[in-house]
């Protein structure tokens, strides 16, 4: 199970990845924590979701300010990386589109798929209410038509004063074309002075006692000001753009660029490095080195002007550098600093919890879990993973081949590839792990600290029991039993859960081996 203390409350995306970390699910939520979690809480799966269950490896997250953005966003990243268990959204009517097109009298109304050289189009809209609500708004002020073909005389819509009949001559050609430009500012975001225009009616209306009509326009309102929330993630632009942000915390530094291209949020890539001074231009001069670099950079500060221009040179043509202090790209820029706070800092926290509850005497920030994995006594394997600064380090993994222990014999088989591990360490004066976690109870427990006397290490070392999660420590008489809503525990499962899965994988692979009478290779 995924674990749900690392998850954040925030709305965002999920995306879930199988063990080939190709991402096979994205989903949209209001609350993350509580949206994840559920696929793992539940029973009554039909089975299609009970099949992406089982395929799940790992999840990751990208927040973003409303349950909107969360939308748009969900089908950008669709659209990226058209994951197996998503069902294709382009036809979906809560993602239509509005379009204008380009006939001599241009025709407003709907379109689910963009034609861009018949038309131009705004959106998606992620709303049918606020997507009808605004083209309301835009035929009542720009009175555009929206018959597919022009009629031979005025229709019901030009008695209803939603269309200015240019069928019938009842408005000139440039008059009707500024009011396109007016629409397609409106369409564009640019709706300020309209906004002014209906909040100066509304409250005549108010004052008149006209209540019913009064709510109309505040919903019109409403809905032309959630276009502005589009454009955090949604953006009409050809523009492509890195947003980068860091944050620092205990000398080190956490660091995310958002990739935009041509207007659509489009991934994300996290970095955390030893603090030192001038860290963020060594950065972007490395980042940039095999990479071509965008039309603009939106940045925390100004860096030194030599570096717009060794990106440009790069580009072939001008990038620019923008620090916001208002406005969309500031937007964007928080945007990173939140999805910052939740990967790396959150992490950050669980590592403090965990030396918290086990009164470390030092923040455990490299972490290694032993297990074994046998069926029947036949092929016992043992697996180590590591986790460092609270997320798994995978070139760090280790797979053992039990050698000196016949039958089913757990205990003993600890003791082998934990003296194979650190014995290993020690010939190649190799670092040490800050706590090392045995999935067992106090036997395995036992067996490990055995082995550490042996060869006269002193590392913290605990096990973790899976009937009823007690967490055994040297010296306690009685399992401790840790805060089951804690980071600490959450982390120590999900530590746990990963040597399993480890170790698993590797049983299958050397029994599918022996069944094809190949020989079989491990890492120790």
């Amino acid at each position: 199970m995924i674990d749900p203390a690392i998850l954040p409350e925030n709305p965002g995306c999920y995306l879930f990845s199988d063990e080939s970390c190709t991402v096979i699910y994205v989903g949209k939520a209001k609350n993350l924590k509580k949206r994840v979690t559920s696929y793992f809480q539940k029973t009554d799966r039909d089975p299609k979701t009970r099949n992406l269950i089982a395929r799940i490896a790992s999840v990751s997250v990208m927040v973003t300010n409303t349950e909107t953005e969360a939308m748009l966003l969900e089908n950008n990243l669709i659209k990226k990386h058209q994951p197996k268990y998503n069902i294709d959204l382009k036809d979906a009517k809560r993602f239509a589109y509005i379009e204008l097109t380009r006939e001599a009298f241009p025709r407003i109304g709907f379109a689910r798929q963009m034609n861009t050289g018949d038309a131009t189009y705004f959106g998606p809209f992620v709303s049918a209410s606020e997507r009808d609500a605004i083209l309301r708004v835009i035929k009542r002020i720009f009175r555009l038509r929206s018959c597919r073909k022009l009629p031979k005389r005025a229709c019901l819509r030009y008695h209803m004063k939603s269309c200015s009949a240019p069928c019938i001559g009842g408005i000139s050609n440039e008059e009707y074309h500024t009011q396109v430009e007016r629409a397609t500012s409106l369409l564009k975001g640019k709706s300020n002075e309209l906004l002014a225009l209906l909040r100066a009616e509304m409250v005549t209306l108010s004052a008149a006692m006209e209540y019913e009509r009064a709510l109309v326009l505040r919903n019109q309102i409403s809905a032309i000001e959630h276009l502005a929330e589009r454009q955090h993630v949604e953006r009409p632009k050809e523009t492509d753009q890195d947003v980068i942000a860091y944050a620092i915390a205990d000398d080190t530094v956490y660091l995310m660029v958002f990739s935009v291209v041509k207007g659509l949020l489009s991934g994300k890539q996290e970095y955390s490095f030893d603090n030192r001074e001038d860290f963020f231009e060594e950065f972007l001069v490395q980042y940039y080195a095999d990479r071509i670099p965008p039309s603009e950079l939106i940045l925390p500060h100004e860096v030194d002007e030599a570096f717009a221009g060794y990106l440009s040179e790069k580009k072939g043509r001008t990038v620019h550098m923008t620090v916001p202090k208002i406005g969309e790209k500031k937007k964007l820029l928080d945007l990173v600093k939140k999805n910052i706070g939740h990967v790396f800092l959150k992490n950050e926290l669980k590592v403090k919890d965990l030396q918290t509850s086990l009164n470390l005497p030092d923040p455990p920030e490299v972490i290694e879990c032993f297990d074994i994995s046998h069926l029947s006594g036949t092929s016992m394997v043992g697996s180590m993973v590591q986790f460092r600064h609270g997320v798994p380090d995978k070139k760090n993994y280790r797979r053992f081949k039990i050698k000196t222990i016949e039958g089913i014999d757990d205990l003993a088989a600890v003791a082998e590839i934990v003296k194979r591990r650190y014995r290993r360490l020690i010939e190649e004066d190799s670092d040490l792990p800050d706590l090392i976690i045995i999935d067992g109870g106090k036997g395995q427990l036992t067996a490990a600290e055995e082995v550490l006397r042996e060869l006269d290490l002193i590392i913290p070392v605990i096990a973790i029991a899976k009937r009823l999660e007690d967490i055994y420590i040297p010296g306690d008489m009685l399992p401790r039993r840790l805060d089951d809503k804690g980071m600490a525990l959450h982390y120590i499962q999900e530590i746990r859960n990963e040597a399993h899965r480890f170790a698993i994988a590797y049983h299958k692979l050397l029994r599918g081996k022996k069944m094809m009478g190949r020989p079989s290779r491990q890492r120790n």
